[in-house]
């Protein structure tokens, strides 16, 4: 095994902060929504105000992000293949192992290296998870947080029941993304290695030669 530095300092910090913002905001949001059917140990008033709140810092994370990587050589880890029959062949290759490969013990596909940490399915799926769905949700949340405010935009958008719907529709697949990527972070060498990473920025690669050397000592 060796040892590679995949996960800067600020990319592990905003991770962590964006998780806790995400935890707080589909929490409090499920009491705001279930007023009255779920009691979270606080009032409807303190949730809104801490929804709000971490909203709003979710936000400024969301910015640091995106600056982040625009500015630094990391940003490569959220590009695809250039090469659409490349990608395409991978991505297939890593739909295989994730449907029933990883079931028999076979090695992941993906090599993971600094500058492209995430294999085809998950680059494309993090592009659209953060350049699409994370600022549609911030949109809506805005227009909800100060409907009058934002009224004309609300009304061209066809009022204040089409936005909250989609503001819930992107609520539910943003909680289903919060649990498929707490699973996926459980699929590496040990179910440890990707939490691990993420607190220390180094993840363990095995060596070419590894899996057969293990099969021989097995």
């Amino acid at each position: 095994m060796k040892r590679l530095y995949i996960n800067p300092l600020p990319v592990r910090l905003w991770h962590w902060a964006n998780a806790l913002c995400i935890l707080v905001l589909i929490l409090t949001g499920i009491q705001i929504r279930y007023i009255g059917q779920v009691d979270l140990m606080m009032s409807f008033r303190t949730a809104v105000w801490l929804h709000n709140v971490s909203g709003f810092v979710l936000g400024g994370l969301f910015a640091f992000w995106l600056l982040y990587y625009l500015l630094s050589d990391r940003t490569s880890v959220y590009h695809t293949d250039p090469d659409r029959q490349r990608f395409f062949a991978e991505a297939y290759r890593q739909m295989k192992y994730y449907g029933f490969g990883i079931l028999k013990g076979d090695p992941n596909p993906h090599h993971v290296t600094p500058y492209r940490k995430f294999n085809p399915l998950q680059s494309m799926t993090y592009q659209i998870v953060m350049l699409v769905l994370l600022p549609l949700q911030f949109g809506t949340g805005l227009l909800l947080w100060d409907v009058k405010r934002f009224g004309t935009v609300v009304d061209l958008l066809g009022g204040v029941r089409v936005v909250d719907t989609v503001h819930v529709l992107l609520f539910v697949a943003f909680s289903a993304f919060v649990v498929m990527h707490a699973y996926m972070g459980s699929l590496g060498n040990k179910a440890s290695t990707h939490y691990k990473e993420m607190l220390t920025g180094y993840e363990e690669i095995e060596e070419p030669g590894d899996t057969a050397a293990a099969g021989k000592r097995g």
